[in-house]
């Protein structure tokens, strides 16, 4: 019974997805939106942390190739999202938890967990492996210059997504 209510409520969700949560974007197509209202009021952008927009491959939602997930991966991977930042030591998705200019490690690695690009995967690898600030641990942001001003000088998320991303594509 337990089992039935979930698969219910599921597939309510994602109807509830289909009706108020994709978005038409002028330069993207069709895209998922971070937060509405139901209503009819949007919030487009989205948020380092997981669960995100960015992982929903990861977490099973959609499948890499879904068109409004690629999308959306275009839009969340550009300036167009207010929370992606570019800089001298890597780009990606940062947080209003951290504020500006700060990117997360989670987001890099959950970039390349979600990629099916090869060159993109080591772009990912590089910037994650560059910006530890030398303590040869994952933190949970870095400022987009400079690696060295980071918060939280040890984040087991991160450092745990980062070997799951090792032993998939060792192959294990």
């Amino acid at each position: 019974k337990l089992e039935s209510e979930c698969r219910s409520l599921a597939f309510e969700i994602d109807d509830g997805i289909k009706e108020h949560a994709v978005y038409e974007h002028e330069k993207f197509g069709k895209i998922f939106v971070y937060e509405t209202d139901g209503k009819g009021n949007i919030l487009l952008m989205d948020d380092a942390n997981s669960p995100s927009l960015l992982a929903a491959p990861y977490l099973g939602y959609v499948k890499p190739s879904n068109e409004i997930y690629q999308n959306t991966r275009k839009f969340i991977l550009s300036t167009n999202n207010p929370w992606y930042f570019e800089g001298g030591a890597a780009k990606g998705i940062g947080s209003p938890h951290t504020g500006y200019d700060k990117i997360w490690h989670i987001a890099l690695i959950m970039q390349a967990l979600t990629s099916t690009d090869e060159d993109e995967i080591r772009q990912c690898i590089d910037m994650i492996t560059s910006t530890h600030a030398e303590t040869f641990l994952m933190h949970e942001s870095f400022n987009k210059n400079d690696p060295g001003d980071f918060t939280r000088p040890w984040f087991a998320w991160a450092n745990s997504l980062f070997a799951e991303l090792m032993i998939r594509l060792a192959g294990n």
